[in-house]
């Protein structure tokens, strides 16, 4: 088979690699489209290594048709389109992922469209409502809204009954997350986010913050925290190393949660396997009725890995980025 291989001096080559096949508990998947994630950037310039025992290719979702199913796998069948969560190895033709990784192609989605799903389903309901305990009537502040975590988490708080603020750096990505449903537009170019938040909120702030940022931000985000407030940290895109004023969360009693989903284990009441079962119950029927949609800004041939990594890194996309690896 082929797959992407990511070379410190040649970059991102489409080759031939070694084959796979289903082992006990996996599934194997005919790739169709492949989603792109930053951690997929921080793998390529080698500082982000896969799990133990997980493919060394890149690639944390895909969509596609199943050709093999693995001994001591019930439930599903060779042929039968899906999309799937993964440690690795979706930027091939085939890769093979646990079972309890992979869902059902959700009604009325487009094969290739659902390759930007996992991911980001599986990273917005794990840690907005698993571990923050996101409720109706709250508000939640996202940082990078118009990006493809962002505006699937828009649509899922909105649903959810949540009121949604969200940072973008222009005008039209802000747009976006309004048509999307977000009720505070903040730029974060030009406007203070922790002022907006406040003001939108009689004082009080955020209920739950997801942050993509890290380090830059902490102080602020927890400035913007409500009284019994969460700051859910996933991302470092500003650096990884801040001072934290406990002074701060004690007068809140607010809590600051670093989560990160790939390293998860398949198995118990907080692995893979888990999120996507809540993902498949809760989300999914959020998509067949119209209420969540995928939100895909580009998609280019597999062949043109790097210029998907390229447009990623360049902030000028909205949505997620895929990979087209078979038609």
């Amino acid at each position: 088979m082929r797959a992407i291989v990511a070379n410190p001096d040649s970059g991102l080559i489409w080759q031939e690699v070694p084959d796979i096949a289903a082992q006990a508990g996996e599934i194997v998947i005919d790739v169709t489209a492949a989603g792109v994630n930053r951690a997929d950037l921080l793998q390529a310039s080698g500082n982000y290594p896969p799990p133990p025992g997980a493919s060394e290719i890149l690639g944390l979702e895909v969509s596609g048709h199943i050709s093999e199913v693995g001994h001591s796998v019930a439930g599903w069948s060779v042929g039968q389109p899906v999309c799937a969560l993964l440690s690795g190895g979706g930027y091939a033709e085939r890769v093979a992922v646990p079972a309890p990784q992979v869902l059902p192609v959700p009604p009325g989605v487009d094969l290739h469209a659902a390759a930007a799903l996992p991911e980001v389903a599986c990273t917005v309901w794990s840690n907005l409502v698993m571990t923050a305990g996101l409720a109706p009537g709250q508000l939640l502040l996202l940082h990078g809204g118009a990006s493809g975590i962002g505006t699937h988490a828009i649509q899922v708080a909105r649903a959810l009954g949540v009121r949604v603020a969200v940072t973008a750096g222009s005008t039209e990505k802000l747009a976006l997350c309004a048509d999307l449903g977000a009720d505070v537009l903040i730029c974060y170019r030009d406007e203070d986010f922790v002022e907006r938040v406040r003001a939108s909120s009689d004082g009080r702030g955020a209920d739950v913050i997801l942050d993509i940022m890290g380090a830059s931000y902490l102080d602020r985000n927890v400035d913007a925290l409500a009284p019994d407030g969460r700051l859910v940290v996933i991302g470092f895109q500003g650096g990884v190393k801040a001072e934290l004023n406990l002074g701060k969360l004690l007068s809140k009693r607010a809590g600051v949660i670093a989560t990160a989903l790939r390293s998860r284990p398949v198995d118990g009441p907080s692995g893979k396997g888990a999120i996507v079962d809540e993902v498949i119950a809760r989300v999914w029927p959020m998509i067949a009725d119209g209420r969540v949609r995928p939100i895909v800004g580009a998609e280019l041939p597999i062949t043109e890995a790097a210029a998907a990594h390229a447009l990623l890194k360049s902030g000028e996309v909205t949505g997620k980025v895929l990979l087209r690896v078979a038609d």
